[in-house]
């Protein structure tokens, strides 16, 4: 056999092959190639998504006035100058029975004006209005149904909303697999012919990190979060797992922001917030932004954390050691720097260091070292290794410029 038809014969084996793999991963999903192209060319979610969610100081308390003056603190607080772009209604905002043509309707007695007026008004103010369903019959709420079964429909008046992010829970599904159902609306929203961020809220269950990608944006790693420091611990060490899965356009997500909530310290908050930014996790606060105090504002606005979280490179920090409650997290960033956190779990104050060695820089390599929450350069020709003294709960954070 020559060359030319063995090299032939070569090339159709491999792409036979390639066919019957992903025939095999993508179980003959006609749609998924050109899904993924389209993730990636609506442009949303190249760096992990910012904004604010209703439910973890609101849940279902929540209406259009508070709504509109919540988008209003964003914009005079700087929060959205600094990121803060998404402004998301999370559940109850829909009357329990669609209409006679099986549309959903916002809810009269809490968004009189409707989702497409609130959505003119926070577009106008140049942020992004996020939504709320469910891969079930009802939301988890049981105020209002689900979309299981009205996929194409649901993505269709979202669009027609103006509707720019699609968080989607898990309740009261019909028992099949989350894959089936999530990709459902996946391809819904393909069809749009809109640019809408796809949240996926499985809460972890199925390790969606493993398949969510295909899918959505990003994808709940873990359970809800709630405002106090074991939640946070314990879902920063879950979503740590799942780091080598995230990427530019998605991202996992170890639930909304904290911060400002009142059941934590600042430094606890601190750590909240600097954790969730070198895990590359969507920003999305949490509290009640018109009575935040300028301490949570500090730490919502932190403009050297936030370009952690927003960096292009897009890789997730890890844990790299943890001793006694004493943690080092590290990651890339972009230009050849690094991010360090020294994170301090225990109860009492505890010097915790890093070698250039650990974080995979040479020993004999200058450093400039930048501290992110006291905004100085704690030296411009660091060796060998970084030591600080860490208060308990709380957390120090570097960038690491190598020259």
């Amino acid at each position: 056999m020559g060359w030319r038809n063995g090299s032939s014969l070569l090339f159709f084996l491999v792409l036979f092959f390639v066919h019957v793999i992903d025939a095999m991963n993508f179980r003959n999903n006609t749609h998924q190639a050109e899904y993924n192209q389209f993730l990636l060319a609506n442009g949303v979610a190249r760096t992990p998504p910012m904004g604010w969610n209703s439910w973890n100081h609101f849940q279902c308390n929540i209406n259009e006035s508070t709504l509109k003056t919540i988008v209003d603190a964003l914009v005079s607080t700087g929060l959205a100058a600094v990121g803060y772009k998404y402004v998301n209604l999370d559940d109850c905002w829909a009357e329990k029975n669609r209409d006679r043509r099986g549309n959903l309707r916002a809810k009269s007695s809490t968004f009189p004006s409707g989702i497409k007026t609130l959505a003119d008004y926070v577009h106008a103010r140049g942020l992004k209005l996020g939504i709320y369903s469910d891969a079930g019959y009802m939301t988890c709420s049981m105020t209002m149904p689900g979309s299981l079964g009205h996929e194409e429909q649901d993505a269709r008046t979202f669009a027609e909303w103006g509707v720019d992010y699609l968080k989607y829970d898990n309740c009261y599904n019909d028992g099949s697999k989350p894959q089936k159902r999530y990709a459902r609306m996946s391809y819904a929203l393909q069809k749009v012919g809109r640019p809408i961020l796809y949240s996926l809220c499985e809460w972890g269950q199925e390790n969606p990190a493993k398949w969510a990608g295909l899918y959505g944006n990003t994808w709940r790693t873990t359970g809800d979060i709630n405002d106090t420091w074991a939640s946070i611990t314990s879902i920063a060490d879950q979503n740590n797992i799942w780091g080598r899965y995230a990427g530019p356009g998605k991202w996992n997500d170890p639930d909304m922001l904290e911060v400002g909530n009142g059941g934590m310290s600042l430094e606890e908050y601190r750590s909240h917030f600097s954790i969730w930014a070198v895990m590359k996790a969507p920003l999305l606060i949490g509290c009640d932004v018109r009575s935040a105090s300028k301490e949570t504002l500090q730490i919502l606005g932190n403009k050297e954390v936030i370009n952690v979280n927003q960096d292009p490179m897009g890789v997730q920090a890890r844990k790299l050691r943890s001793k006694d409650g004493l943690e080092v997290w590290a990651g890339p960033l972009s230009r050849k720097r690094v991010v360090v956190v020294l994170w301090n779990r225990g109860r009492s104050v505890a010097p915790i260091s890093v070698t250039w060695r650990d974080i995979g820089l040479s020993p004999y390599k200058p450093v400039v070292v930048r501290d992110l929450w006291a905004h100085s350069f704690v030296s411009r020709s660091k060796r060998f290794r970084l030591t600080a003294n860490v208060a308990p709960h709380g957390c120090k954070m570097y960038a690491l410029s190598p020259y």
